[in-house]
């Protein structure tokens, strides 16, 4: 008795038929597959460059909690990876001028207290236009004086920086009295100048890696 499991002999070509048409399908489907870009891989290569970018910071760490986030932009280009690092570090100082403002008009205050808040609203408020001017001209092509640009943008990032520092200093030597508004104070500033200090290096290490180019522009 023929085994009906089975194609029979004048059915045989027809069935080879199918399962070739099969065969194809699967080699084009597997052969799509092989094209999709591998993103997790990709996604991985240009937060690694970020985390290996923030090494040569001072705040490494806050470096890279900051900026990990804009990896996908940032890829692996230093200029990005720079302007990325001013442009977090511009809403900072922002947002802490805004948190001190607030904090001046705290009932209760001193008056050296809230002479001290004012004077460093004021120095952040310069840091603010100092990052301004960073990412403004940061963003511009690269022109003809590129090192003089560099300059120019390394020269504001350091004043914002010491305005920052400025801030701190005018709560320095106070009694114990004056402990919670300093403390205060401190936690908005130190952040927005570790953030300055790193967008300094991360600045830097393009500059260093722009002049290696030997002139390619970006």
């Amino acid at each position: 008795m023929e085994n009906s499991h089975f194609p029979s002999f004048q059915t045989l070509p027809i069935f080879l038929l199918f399962l070739l048409l099969i065969i194809s399908d699967q080699t084009q489907i597997f052969s799509a597959a092989s094209r999709i870009p591998k993103s997790p891989a990709g996604i991985r290569t240009n937060t690694e460059y970020v985390r290996t970018s923030c090494t040569t910071t001072s705040y490494p760490r806050l470096c890279y909690n900051s900026l990990s986030v804009y990896a996908g932009k940032i890829k692996t280009n230093p200029k990005t990876l720079a302007l990325a690092a001013l442009h977090v570090n511009l809403a900072a100082a922002r947002s802490s001028a805004a948190s001190m403002r607030r904090l001046a008009k705290t009932h209760g205050l001193r008056r050296r207290e809230a002479s001290a808040i004012y004077d460093c609203v004021e120095e952040v408020g310069d840091s603010v236009f100092e990052l301004q001017r960073a990412v403004r001209e940061l963003g511009r092509p690269r022109g003809y004086d590129f090192g003089g640009l560099i300059s120019d943008i390394e020269t504001w990032v350091s004043s914002a920086l010491t305005d920052e520092e400025t801030c701190m200093e005018g709560f320095g030597g106070w009694a114990v009295n004056g402990f919670s508004v300093k403390a205060k104070v401190r936690r908005h500033i130190v952040r927005v100048a570790h953030l300055t200090s790193n967008s300094l290096a991360l600045i830097n290490s393009y500059a260093s890696s722009a002049a290696a180019e030997e002139g390619v522009l970006p």
